[in-house]
Parts: C-alpha cells; structure tokens; sequence
C-alpha cells in the first residue's frame, strides 16, 4: 500500500512536555519549578531535561542530556553513576539528581509524568514499545 493523502506516511516528532518539578534541600519547603522534557527521534536513545534561564547563574537554558533507558531504569530502582542518577522515591515520585562541578542538584517529579513522557517518546520514535517503568499499574 502506498502513501496517499488520506494515509500519509508515518512521520517521528519530537517530544516536549512542561511539567513542575520540585527541588529537594535543606529548606523544609520545597521549591517549584518549571522543567521541560524533551526527545528527538534524530537522538532515539536520549532524553533532555531543561531548566529555565532564569535557574541559572548564567541566565541560560541548563540543559542535560542522557540515556533514555537511565530515566526509564532508574522508575523501576536507583541507577546512574555519573553526572545523572534517577532512582523511585516512595510510590508515585522520582528524584533525578544532576551532578556538576558547581554542585548537586536534586529534583523531584511525579513519576506518572515521567512514564507519560516515555510513553510519548516510544510513540514518536516509531518502536511503539512499551517498556515496564512506562506501564501504569
């Protein structure tokens, strides 16, 4: 069958989804702030996580890149041993924490968030997976 206009073929969009995360401190109050999540299916195995300008000391977008499947595992169980470690905190949250040479950062999503994003990075990728940490229970 052929592509037509009533059946294009089937094309792979990028992801960006703008989602509330929390920042984890000493402070017994925590702080709100706005996170984009970001796939490409020209980089099928990453995932990016952006922090707005205003975060950052250098008034630019805080970009970190890194696996997909490290996002993925670490819903499931801690994993990450580098710049990016992601482990399950309780059952509904996970903590991404962001290693730099100016510091830590430790950020807190709701984990029903992060599996959507995965769930819509499979789907614009074309692999249609659905791998276990994106499942909902």
């Amino acid at each position: 069958m052929s592509a037509t206009a009533e059946n294009p073929p089937a094309t792979s969009a990028a992801v960006e989804e703008r989602v509330t995360g929390r920042v984890i401190s000493d402070d017994p109050l925590y702080r709100a702030i706005p996170v984009a999540l970001r796939f490409t299916p020209a980089e099928p195995l990453a995932v990016r996580i952006v922090f707005p300008a205003e975060l950052s000391p250098e008034d630019t977008d805080n970009e970190w890149v890194f696996p997909r499947a490290l996002l993925e595992a670490g819903l499931l169980a801690p994993t990450g041993t580098g710049d990016v470690r992601v482990w399950p905190c309780g059952r509904v949250q996970a903590v991404v924490e962001f290693h730099s040479p100016e510091g830590v950062a430790v950020i807190q999503f709701d984990s029903a968030v992060l599996r959507r994003f995965l769930r819509h990075t499979y789907a614009a990728s074309g692999t249609g997976a659905r791998p276990a940490a994106t499942r909902t229970a």
